[in-house]
């Protein structure tokens, strides 16, 4: 075969039998598997659907890191099937913008030019990515509550997109939950709440970082007021719904989130309500806080049980707050000027009502839940063993009676009567408040409750305070005296010396010799009721308030020799908290 030459050959090879006949593929395409690679900031878009709706509180941070180290966690992109870009896949959408920016101002080829991992779209693309981007958010620099709602409201869009139908709350948690992002179902309910009845009011509060807190505050304030307004605008000749004069509450206070004050927004939706409703302020201010109470006891979850464990030293209480009007606030900046509440209708300046609200204090995280529990302690002798499983069977019967299920947590510090009047009103029988627990001041208040008692039956004058033993002597009566006086007074101050008598430095032995007695005039003096063998001259009963602090004076006394015996009892109050 003759040699050919190179010129030749070359000729041959580009005749056209050897052209490409076939189609041309104008791109490769995607990889199947995770796979590093390089694009350009041209081929990379931010994910449309990003929750974060506002500017990243750590930008400036991160962007100084950015370019002084350049992109140490590149973000992992993904693409949709037939899209011509990539997109981020879960975050990256701030360290997107930044490179961006330093791209603009540097034209350096480290912020054009970066290394990824592609990972491949998968069959559920779309809630894969928002999941991820949801949970890539709370890793790095956090959403504020309604970024938050609003991404768990676009996931619930896009799983009912996928199933067909509408999703309840409680499987739009279990859904998330499965995809990595876990959000329990009463918040969902608190967000779907903020996005419906609060988003289009406060939209600059909201978004400026109101917390979750303060918006279920707002939340629960919105749903009781619902309700009582429900209840009386029938005969009532308000001209406005409900929901529309609480959008109207709520406006003017769509300003800085430094100025926004719950109680303030409270005060003057009560104050308009009072005004349309021809009902006084205060009346409306108890029953939203006890509206507000049943919904918590029909909807709050199962507690889990927390084992026994031995008594410590309990800590010192947090009053609650009160709803207050505006006059008793003090504010550096207010959304709105003061209600001026000197109408009928409504709670004059700066006098606090006496109702208790369940909301605790604005921005009291952390020793405010420790210390409030403090009370609720000190009234556990010994737990009760039941179940999370029977609370709830519990709390759905009582429901489906149409009952308000009873919860400890909520009734302790309410069942037994208080504020029943005298020197030392009495708003707990049992608590005992740090300024109150050391010996002589515990004497002086026993004095005082024994010489109160004593007056129900006109013996004040009989009882005398002392420094030793409980803090009280009973004066024996004169012979002469002792055949006209009642038998009610006799008993109670038998009752009172029997109390006192074991720790005076010196017998009473009146008060010994007719301490048989007491035995029988006991059971009526305190529960009344005709005995079985009625005597000639029958005590009458003690009256319900003398009752009350006939209790308060049994339970200083422990604490006083608990005290004095350098014990520390399990009920009584040694040290405040620590901060």
């Amino acid at each position: 075969m003759a040699d050919i030459s190179t010129q030749d050959m070359a000729e041959k090879l580009l005749s056209g039998g050897f052209a490409h006949s076939g189609l041309v593929a104008t791109a490769l395409s995607d990889p199947i598997v995770d796979t590093h690679m390089v694009v350009t900031l041209d081929e990379l878009h931010p994910y449309e659907l990003d929750p974060r709706l506002t500017r990243n509180p750590r930008y400036d941070e991160i962007k100084a890191s950015i370019r002084e180290r350049g992109l140490d966690a590149p973000p992992p992109i993904t693409r949709r099937p037939g899209a011509a870009h990539y997109i981020i896949r879960n975050g990256g959408n701030t360290r997107l913008a930044i490179l961006r920016e330093l791209w603009s101002e540097s034209k350096d080829e480290r912020f054009f030019r970066i290394g990824c991992l592609f990972r491949p779209w998968p069959e559920r693309g779309e809630i894969v990515a928002l999941t991820g981007h949801l949970a890539e958010n709370e890793l790095h620099g956090g959403l504020s509550f309604i970024e938050r709602a609003l991404g768990v409201e676009k996931a619930r869009e896009l799983y009912e997109q996928d199933l067909g139908k509408p999703l309840s709350q409680s499987e739009l948690a279990r859904r998330l939950k499965s995809d990595g992002y876990p959000v329990p179902q009463p918040h969902i309910s608190r967000m779907q709440e903020a996005i419906q009845y609060l988003l289009p009011a406060i939209p600059s509060v909201l978004y400026g970082g109101l917390g979750r807190h303060q918006i279920e505050q707002l939340t629960s304030l919105r749903r009781a007021g619902l309700r009582i307004w429900e209840a009386r605008s029938a005969t009532s000749r308000a001209v406005l719904d409900f929901p529309s004069l609480f959008q109207e509450v709520l406006v003017p206070f769509d300003t800085a989130v430094g100025a926004f004050s719950v109680p303030r927004v409270q005060d003057e939706l009560l104050g308009q309500m009072a005004d349309l409703l021809g009902v006084q302020y205060d009346t409306l201010a108890i029953e939203i806080i006890e509206a507000e109470n049943r919904w918590q006891l029909l909807t709050s979850e199962p507690e889990p049980q927390v084992p026994a464990t031995p008594p410590q030293a309990p800590v010192a209480p947090v009053a609650p707050p009160l709803i207050t009007s505006p006059a008793s606030e003090s504010h550096t900046e207010l959304s709105s000027p003061p209600r001026q509440n000197s109408g009928p209708g409504k709670s004059p300046p700066g006098i606090r009502s006496t109702a208790v609200s369940d909301n605790p204090p604005l921005q009291q995280d952390g020793p405010t839940e420790r210390t409030h529990t403090a009370p609720l302690d000190q009234h556990l002798v010994t737990p009760v063993e039941t179940s999370d499983r029977l609370q709830s069977i519990q709390r759905l019967v009582a429901e489906h009676l149409g009952e308000t299920p009873p919860k400890f947590e909520h009734n302790v510090l309410t069942t037994i009567p208080v504020q029943v009047g005298g020197l030392y009103p009495i708003t707990d029988v049992w608590y005992i408040e740090p300024a109150l627990d050391e010996p002589d001041r515990l004497r002086r208040n026993i004095a005082q409750f024994a010489r109160e008692i004593a007056e129900e039956a006109g013996q004040s004058d009989a009882v005398s305070p002392c420094d030793f033993g409980l803090g009280f002597c009973c004066s024996p009566s004169a012979p002469g005296e002792t055949a006209t006086t009642s038998a009610f007074a006799r008993a109670v101050l038998m009752l009172l010396g029997v109390l006192s008598a074991p720790y005076q430095r010196s017998p009473n032995n009146q008060i010994s010799s007719d301490a048989g007695q007491l035995a029988n005039d006991l059971a009526p003096l305190l529960q009344g009721g005709e005995l079985i063998r009625t005597p000639q001259e029958q005590p009458a009963r003690i009256s319900d308030a003398g009752l009350v602090k006939l209790f308060r004076l049994v339970r200083l006394a422990r604490r006083l020799f608990d005290l004095e015996a350098g014990a520390s009892s399990t009920g009584g109050v040694d040290a405040m908290p620590e901060p």
